[in-house]
């Protein structure tokens, strides 16, 4: 076998395997999701009883910050939106970004999970590209440690953000700055077709079975 003929039998081995790897990563995130709000219902009460209450969760199971000097911010998430019946449609993907500029080094990962507590909260997250701290007709607590999300300060709402790291809830999460988009791209690779989020949240556009699990955990 000549060398150009490898190549090109490579070639066409990774492009038959790219949808199996690229459904990897989507595969991945739910269950990281998954992990996330079993460890986060576990630790903090407040989670459960709040979980019970809210139009939809995003679910942030990693979200990196980090850097020296400029530094970054990105992760990858799953968006459920609750059904008139209780149960909870089938994740959208999408994404968590910022830039911060200051002194700063090294790396942290945290989980972030978002319950979306009103209509109009979940409008803002779907209907664009949802810049924290730019919108003040949102209103966004961040749950600190030791503070209950069912707290009088935290009435009204419109989205709770809990962050977690590997010691438990952490306290010093800004989201100022941090936009929430959606990954369309992960959505066709993980339910093999080209769907949007809207559809897939509101339309009951896709489905698949790999997130039955993380949508019957979310309902009970």
């Amino acid at each position: 076998m000549t060398n150009a003929v490898r190549i090109l039998v490579f070639a066409l081995t990774m492009l038959v395997a790219a949808p199996a790897w690229a459904q990897f990563d989507q595969e991945q995130t739910v269950n990281s999701a998954l992990a996330t709000i079993e460890r986060m219902k576990t630790s903090q009460p407040s989670v459960r009883e709040q979980i019970n209450k809210a139009r939809a969760v995003l679910i942030v199971p990693n979200f990196y910050k980090g850097g020296f000097i400029l530094g970054g911010e990105y992760g990858n998430g799953v968006l459920l939106v609750r059904n008139p019946d209780g149960s909870w449609t089938y994740p959208a993907f999408y994404t968590m970004e910022g830039g911060t500029l200051g002194f700063q080094i090294g790396l942290q990962s945290t989980s972030v999970l978002f319950l979306i507590m009103s209509e109009k909260g979940l409008k803002a997250v779907v209907n664009n590209q949802f810049r924290f701290g730019a919108d003040a007709g949102i209103t966004v607590v961040i749950v600190s440690a030791g503070a209950g999300a069912s707290t009088t300060s935290n009435l009204g709402a419109d989205i709770l953000a809990y962050s977690f790291s590997g010691m438990g809830l952490y306290a010093g999460m800004s989201l100022e700055g941090s936009v929430l988009a959606p990954r369309e791209s992960w959505n066709a690779a993980y339910y093999g077709r080209d769907v949007t989020s809207r559809a897939i949240l509101f339309e009951h556009a896709a489905s698949n079975p790999q997130a039955d699990r993380l949508r019957d955990f979310l309902a009970h």
